[in-house]
C-alpha cells in the first residue's frame, strides 16, 4: 500500500469531520499487519472533552474490525499551511497499539512530518501487568 493513498484516504476522511466549533478538520488512515485500512475523521461536541480525535477514532475502527491489531502505517492530515502531529491523547494511543509506526503529518503545503512514536512521546505510559 502506498502512502500516497492513505494521503488521498486520509484527506477523503476529513471531509467527514464534524467540526462546527474549531472548524478543524482532522482526516486519518492507518494499514494494519492484516492489509486492511481504516480511517477515521474527528468528532467534535459542545462538551470541547468529549470531542474524538481522527486518530482515535481510525485505530477504534480498526480494533472493532478485527480486534487488537498491528498497525504498519498511520497518516494524518490537516487542512493547514504546516503538518499537525498528534495530540497528547492520541500519541498514548498510537503507542499502545503502534509502538513501532511512524506517523506522518500532511498538510496542504509539500511539507510533511515523519515522527516515530519515541520521538513524539518519550517516556509513554505503559502498563507493565497487562496480561
Amino acid at each position: 500500500m502506498s502512502e500516497n493513498k492513505l494521503k488521498e484516504m486520509a484527506i477523503e476522511a476529513a471531509t467527514k469531520a464534524y467540526a462546527p466549533y474549531s472548524k478543524f478538520k482532522v482526516g486519518c488512515a492507518l494499514l494494519t499487519t492484516s492489509g486492511n485500512i481504516y480511517t477515521g475523521c474527528n468528532v467534535e461536541n459542545a462538551s470541547f472533552g468529549l470531542t474524538t480525535c481522527a486518530e482515535r477514532n481510525a485505530i477504534a475502527n480498526a480494533v472493532n474490525s478485527e480486534g487488537a491489531i498491528g498497525i504498519l502505517s498511520i497518516v494524518v492530515y490537516t487542512s493547514t499551511p504546516t503538518p499537525t502531529p498528534p495530540c497528547g491523547a492520541c500519541r498514548q494511543v498510537i503507542y499502545e497499539f503502534a509502538k513501532n509506526t511512524t506517523t506522518i503529518s500532511y498538510c496542504d503545503s509539500e511539507e510533511v512530518f515523519h515522527h516515530s512514536i519515541n520521538d513524539l512521546l518519550p517516556g509513554a505510559f505503559e502498563f507493565k501487568n497487562k496480561k
